[in-house]
């Protein structure tokens, strides 16, 4: 059955490493690396859109321009005169990344500035998906005008996706983030936390304690990808289940919570049961976590993971 998905937050220039001490050029961002993989492995008859605003630069244009590459679409997006996207910076170590960011005149901050282009966008979709870190470049009041929104759209039976993508140095006050994070769970109806980050920031002792505190705010599915220990899923109506994770080489381990996401909601809209969705997730991310950078080819990834 035909339907659409509308990916809501910041696209930024990317510099990954390349050969020697060059520097390669792409465009990522969490809620953009979720749309980029579900719209791989979406149906065709679905449509994939980003939610943002941009720069009137240049820039900005060969940011829209990737995006419609892609096979994303980009109605939505507002231009801004006078702001840019932001960039980050990739630094590996052994596999493991870390991040220098220049986000200051990032035209994304301003996404929910405009509540009749917002609302808009999401009546019109079937499958909305936001993230912490959506949540943490907007002021306060714009917050609560996507919040608003959010839980309008869960109300009307949308399924409103959250990774609480948890990043303290956006957030400087811990206890507001946590605040924050928790009112964008309660406009959720399917949570997808990183157990790693749940147990720092909110103390949980086991993924089950990050399960029954999503549960007890009202989120009806929950789904807690822990890294090399797998995925545990628990929806409505259906036995709490753990995916174990796929033996991967890893190379670069950007975009590989993304890229679960992406997959495993396009295999949710498909029809495939929670546990079938995941078990596709994991080997996805798999595969990309074999690559540099943060959106990997379908060519790269289907012949020796997916199929």
């Amino acid at each position: 059955m035909a339907g659409s998905m509308l990916s809501i937050g910041e696209c930024m220039v990317e510099l990954m490493q390349a050969e020697g001490d060059m520097l390669r050029k792409g465009y990522a961002g969490d809620t953009f690396n979720t749309a980029y993989y579900a719209r791989l492995f979406l149906p065709t008859d679905w449509s994939v859109d980003y939610f943002t605003a941009v720069g009137t630069d240049i820039v900005s244009s060969e940011m829209l321009a990737f995006i419609e590459n892609t096979g994303i679409g980009t109605g939505h997006i507002r231009r801004i005169e006078g702001l840019m996207p932001g960039l980050y910076m990739i630094h590996l170590k052994e596999g493991e990344r870390s991040f220098s960011y220049w986000r200051s005149a990032s035209a994304a901050k301003l996404l929910a500035e405009d509540p009749e282009r917002l609302r808009a966008a999401i009546e019109a979709s079937d499958v909305v998906f936001f993230s912490g870190i959506t949540l943490a470049i907007l002021a306060a009041n714009t917050v609560e005008t996507l919040l608003t929104e959010l839980r309008r759209a869960r109300a009307s039976g949308k399924r409103v996706v959250f990774d609480p993508n948890i990043r303290p140095r956006l957030w400087g006050e811990p206890a507001r983030m946590r605040a924050t994070l928790e009112a964008g769970a309660r406009a959720a109806n399917l949570v997808m936390p990183s157990f790693d980050d749940e147990a720092a920031h909110f103390g949980d002792e086991s993924v089950e304690a990050t399960i029954d505190r999503y549960r007890a705010l009202g989120v009806e599915d929950v789904a807690v990808k822990d890294g090399a220990r797998g995925v545990t899923l628990h929806f409505t109506g259906e036995e709490r289940v753990h995916v174990p994770a796929v033996a991967a080489a890893v190379v670069d381990t950007t975009s590989a919570g993304d890229s679960f996401n992406g997959a495993f909601l396009a295999r949710l809209a498909a029809g495939d049961s929670p546990a079938e969705a995941a078990a596709f997730a994991v080997r996805v991310a798999a595969a990309v976590i074999g690559h540099h950078g943060a959106l990997i080819r379908r060519d790269k990834l289907v012949p020796d993971h997916i199929l």
